[in-house]
């Protein structure tokens, strides 16, 4: 689901669309400071002095971090007319807008043709330059910010607080979490600030935020944590912390402090209409963020625990359809063939409730057993058929993705044969040869393929589209048509007030849960 918001890149200050809607805008945060002297330890750090639970001052701890915050800028050189849907899905258009003159002005015709020249594939070659932040961890010059900030970059400088610029190597980068880890090199030791335990820090807490919004580097902001475990359906691994401490444009790599001087996130992320601080900022826990930067510095990859299984939340609704109470725990709506689930036995329609003892949700799963060293054996507690089994799995490494096969034309898929169910807003015909080429679904492929979807009806609502496959009902196999209708049927005389349907679209496997309330038209 997507938030209505957008998604804004700091890389530049003009900001970058990352994703997301028009309307209220989560933008992603950027920042700069610098390193003279070396910031003390956190353990031999003074405290903030609180009056009655209200800080009296912030200004020693922010001379005391301010040195080990860096400006991050990076160079790009962009061909222009360049269709790159990567750069597009970014942000928008870096050139700027032709203004309003009126019609057969001298000006409308100039700044017609600048832009004609501009965008044209034969225009020589553009250099865009965009603004971030970061900070240091280690006197030798690690620098950790987002990977978005220095994503594409040709050539990334970071600026100290003396003012003093450094030219950065990039160590490594993690594209699922939007890290990444620098490299500066020094005549001198560079001031650091190390790590919190973030997961020590809780809602309402004083939090401070130093960046580079706007390009205006060695910013301090403060505020509170807002909330915990936040998921803006940027990636599978979102555990985001929510402060009000104002983060902007720029904010993006920038740490967000306790007041103990230790860095409990990285500012990445904020929601807003128009790209500025509403006070709904979001970091990436220090918890999260240490391990991955741990191994950027150690290999310059990240290697993640893997299960093998595709999962979604358990609703009321799916619950209800598997009679389970109560709704809790990760559905597995796919079993990833000869992966560590596979040879632990997982199956479709399986309930994970617990990770090596912990109750966890469907969200959580795929962050948990990522943090799972590779080659360790979990214990996953499953709930099956109302019975609730212990079963063992081996973590692997999680596989590299795998690039996208060619799509092919093909001829129209003939279904004579289809069958309506107008109740759930769909039709569903026959998965012959003809059907598995036009929508580009493999020879093994199994099930009944949707032939149409109505619009604005109940399978439209819940995503379905015309090429989709309904391979199972209420954890049943179906093959035809008439598979699927008796299978409905048969939980309408159940008096389900609802029925499960396990569908193969593009993203692969999910179950869809559909409300029974009357009979099905045929």
């Amino acid at each position: 689901m997507r938030l209505p918001v957008r998604f804004f890149c700091a890389a530049s200050l003009s900001c970058l669309l990352l994703a997301g809607v028009a309307s209220p805008v989560v933008a992603w945060a950027s920042d700069s400071a610098a390193a003279p002297a070396a910031v003390t330890p956190p353990a031999a750090a003074p405290a903030v002095n609180m009056r009655h639970g209200v800080p009296d001052s912030f200004a020693d701890l922010a001379a005391r971090l301010l040195p080990a915050v860096v400006n991050v800028s990076t160079t790009q050189t962009v061909k222009s007319g360049s269709t790159d849907d990567e750069d597009d899905e970014d942000g928008d258009d870096q050139l700027p807008q032709m203004p309003n003159f009126p019609q057969g002005s001298p000006f409308e015709k100039f700044f017609h043709d600048f832009m004609n020249r501009q965008s044209s594939p034969d225009a020589p070659p553009r250099r865009m330059q965009a603004l971030g932040s970061g900070f240091i961890i280690d006197a030798s010059g690690y620098i950790v910010t987002n990977n978005h900030v220095i994503r594409h970059a040709d050539k990334v400088t970071v600026t100290l607080q003396d003012n003093t610029v450094l030219t950065a190597k990039q160590i490594g980068h993690d594209d699922r979490t939007d890290l990444a880890l620098l490299k500066v090199e020094s005549k001198k030791p560079l001031p650091f600030v190390h790590f919190g335990d973030s997961d020590k820090r809780r809602v309402g807490d004083w939090v401070l935020a130093i960046g580079n919004p706007f390009g205006l580097s060695g910013t301090v902001t403060a505020g509170i944590i807002s909330s915990r475990g936040r998921n803006i359906d940027q990636g599978p691994y979102d555990d985001f912390i929510q402060t009000d401490a104002p983060i902007n444009k720029g904010n993006s790599g920038g740490p967000l402090f306790d007041m103990d001087g230790n860095v409990i996130g990285v500012n990445t992320a904020i929601y807003s209409p128009s790209g500025g601080s509403v006070g709904i900022g979001f970091s990436i826990p220090a918890n999260e963020a240490q391990g991955i930067i741990d191994q950027l510095r150690k290999t310059g990859k990240v290697s993640r625990g893997w299960l093998g299984v595709r999962i979604q939340n358990v609703t009321e609704e799916i619950a209800e359809g598997l009679n389970l109470t109560p709704a809790r725990g990760a559905l597995v709506a796919g079993v990833e063939k000869d992966g560590p689930a596979a040879k632990a036995k997982l199956q479709t329609g399986d309930v994970i409730q617990t990770l090596n003892g912990v109750a966890i949700e469907g969200k959580a799963l795929p962050r948990l057993s990522a943090q799972l060293p590779v080659g360790t054996v979990a214990h996953l507690g499953v709930w099956r058929h109302g019975k609730v089994l212990d079963l063992p799995v081996t973590i692997a490494a999680l596989p590299e993705a795998a690039a996208e096969p060619e799509k092919k034309e093909a001829p129209a898929a003939k279904n004579a044969k289809d069958v309506s169910f107008a109740a759930l807003g769909f039709s569903a015909g026959q998965l012959d040869d003809a059907a598995r080429q036009k929508y580009n679904l493999p020879a093994s492929q199994k099930g009944v393929l949707i032939t149409s979807v109505k619009d604005g009806g109940l399978a439209s609502d819940r995503g379905l589209k015309e090429g989709d496959v309904v391979t199972e009902v209420q954890q049943a196999e179906v093959s035809t048509p008439a598979d699927l209708k008796k299978r409905i049927e048969a939980a309408q005389k159940a008096k389900k007030k609802s029925v499960l349907l396990l569908v193969h679209d593009a993203d692969g496997l999910r179950w869809v849960p559909f409300p029974l309330n009357g009979d099905d038209a045929q």
